[in-house]
């Protein structure tokens, strides 16, 4: 499913994975579409089954970090929302039904290690973000403790842009700053070190909050997947150079070598890279979620 086009329930906002509908006045219907996108560009040809295994992969780490804050899924039932059971039907792996929350304006970004956009900050400044770091640090190695690098949000086609804490504060209070900080912190140290056990190293992630009307963080969006954080096999891994991954870091790849200029339109992806990357997006899935 490249993009959803449903008549029972109104379409809010197409994102770049994700299409959102009304629910009525107080739940969303959140379809996970099977859109790739890379350097914040949609991608023209979609990754069969991305969409069901990021619906399942984001549920399961839900459930899972539930004790650390709550997340926005309901317990309402499609059927309630969705009324044409053919259309209930195609979206059965892809939807989550959620509460609505009011969004924080950042990406809360935590890198346990030092590899994609920290490695080049790291190699000019010795800092990440601004964060200092031990000198002669390699690529890919294990940072000290995980850090949390905060950002914009970018909508399709636009780019994010690292923020200070500074900004945040600014942003969203300096309390909320720092608990959305200690939070996503905590849910990455607790979700990488049961990863670890499954054979998979988190090396970085990128989670949403937003806030209930109380007033209180709430986890948004989707948690813990291929597309949002940078999955390496244990097995495999060495510093010194970009392991190989369980994300769309291979996708990167074969763009980079492509020459291209990281703007629309993007060019059209082979079938061989379609089905590596589908393949890999489930076998990560399977090591996560399957039972032990």
């Amino acid at each position: 499913m490249f993009e959803s086009s449903l008549k029972s329930v109104k379409l809010l906002h197409r994102g770049k994975v994700r299409d959102i509908y009304a629910a009525g006045p107080e739940h969303l219907l959140i379809v996970t579409t099977d859109r790739l996108s890379a350097f914040d560009v949609i991608l023209p040809t979609p990754i069969p089954g991305k969409g069901a295994v990021l619906t399942s992969l984001s549920k399961f780490w839900f459930e899972r970090t539930r004790q650390i804050i709550p997340n926005h899924i309901s317990d309402r039932p499609l059927d309630d929302v969705v009324i044409d059971r053919d259309e209930s039907k195609l979206l059965a792996e892809r939807a989550m039904i959620v509460r609505r929350l009011q969004p924080l304006p950042i990406e809360a970004i935590v890198r346990g290690y030092l590899i994609g956009s920290g490695w080049v900050d790291y190699q000019k400044t010795g800092a990440v973000c601004g964060i200092g770091l031990p000198p002669s640090l390699r690529q890919a190695d294990k940072l000290p403790r995980p850090i949390f690098t905060p950002s914009t949000k970018a909508e399709a086609g636009t780019h994010d842009q690292n923020i200070s804490m500074d900004q945040v504060e600014r942003l969203v209070g300096p309390e909320i700053a720092h608990e959305a900080q200690r939070l996503a912190i905590e849910i990455y140290e607790q979700s990488a070190a049961y990863a670890l056990t499954r054979g998979i190293i988190i090396a970085d992630t990128k989670m949403e909050l937003g806030l209930d009307k109380d007033g209180s963080l709430v986890l948004i969006d989707e948690l813990l997947t291929p597309d949002s954080s940078r999955f390496w096999p244990a097995d495999t891994y060495r510093p010194g150079s970009s392991p190989p991954s369980f994300d769309k870091q291979y996708v990167r790849d074969y763009l980079e070598k492509l020459g291209w200029n990281k703007k629309p339109p993007a060019p059209v992806l082979p079938d061989e890279v379609v089905t590596k990357t589908a393949a890999k997006y489930r076998e990560a899935a399977a090591r996560l979620t399957s039972p032990s």
